[in-house]
């Protein structure tokens, strides 16, 4: 509820705008059908559901976090080469990448207008930084899939670490209790690739509809913008002139249910749907990053303690 406080000179998701836009869309709908409403949901309930919705993502985050952590460390361990210790160090920071990306102080307003001297050049468009925002996401995607492989080794070395623990004690135990304790690190390694996955399975999926509902371009330098063109797409004029008596109440009902879907897109607009999908890409961003850290500081500290 804090970060939905903060004002778009700093987190820049587009929240404000793309409520009032719905707000007044709704209304607009509304009358046209003949009844009064001051807008379909106030602007603090709005925030209470987003509340409890980053709420139920931040506790689904947290043991994927937790475990992430402790697979980053014994990966670094493993790691011999250079290049594998650098690229888990920028997994491991990828999501702080993506939450810097929303923060714009930081990025947007040195990227856009870098301060070269008393003057500053725009570098990029406002589109081009979406684009290029959307890009360095799916990149820093790939990077977490392709060093899924050392995580989990990284996990299934647990074994041998139990195994090198129990030699160190006094004591016996006998063959069976052995396997079992190995063939459990092994059973588990589905739920870790579950943890391991899930949240990246999510911020693709988030990154991806944002770019779709989002109206937003692949290219670095669109050629057009299409906002107005998708919130401001009206019906075909076929629809309205079209009556009972030309083919029969089949018709009528086609017209009937085109001009109510084509109503819910011009109420569902791009702009809603960029600020909506921009906070919850930031914000899974920030809960894995967040549990990954603490997960981090209590395996490498509390648990040697």
């Amino acid at each position: 509820m804090v970060i939905l406080i903060v004002t778009e000179s700093y987190l820049e998701f587009g929240l404000e705008s793309g409520f009032s836009n719905f707000s007044e869309s709704a209304m607009q709908f509304l009358e046209k059908q003949g009844l009064e409403s001051r807008g379909p949901v106030s602007k603090l309930t709005f925030k209470l559901f987003l509340a409890v919705l980053c709420s139920l993502i931040g506790a689904f985050l947290t043991f994927p976090g937790l475990r992430l952590a402790q697979m980053h460390l014994d990966a670094l361990n493993l790691a011999t080469e250079k290049i594998t210790q650098t690229l888990l160090h920028i997994n491991f920071l990828a999501p702080l990448l993506m939450v810097l990306l929303w923060v714009k102080p930081i990025t947007k307003d040195y990227i856009m207008n870098p301060p070269l001297g008393k003057e500053s050049i725009p570098l990029m468009s406002e589109d081009t930084f979406d684009t290029m925002r959307l890009w360095i996401i799916i990149l820093l995607c790939a990077l977490r899939l392709a060093m899924m492989r050392s995580h989990l080794q990284a996990y299934l070395n647990l074994a041998q670490k139990c195994m090198d623990q129990m030699k160190k004690e006094a004591g016996r135990i006998s063959t069976i209790d052995l396997q079992k304790m190995v063939a459990r690190v092994f059973y588990y390694l589905c739920v870790i690739a579950l943890q391991y996955v899930a949240p990246l399975v999510m911020v693709l999926h988030t990154t991806l509809l944002l770019k779709t509902l989002g109206n937003y371009s692949w290219g670095i330098y669109p050629e057009s913008n299409s906002d107005t063109a998708v919130e401001n797409n009206p019906l075909p004029s076929s629809l309205y002139s079209e009556s009972p008596s030309v083919n029969g109440k089949m018709k009528v009902t086609v017209v009937q249910i085109t001009m109510a879907l084509g109503s819910l897109k011009n109420i569902f607009t791009p702009l809603l749907f960029r600020g909506l999908l921009s906070f919850l890409t930031w914000w899974i961003a920030a809960c894995l990053f967040s549990t990954s850290l603490f997960g981090l500081f209590y395996h490498q500290y509390l648990t040697v303690a």
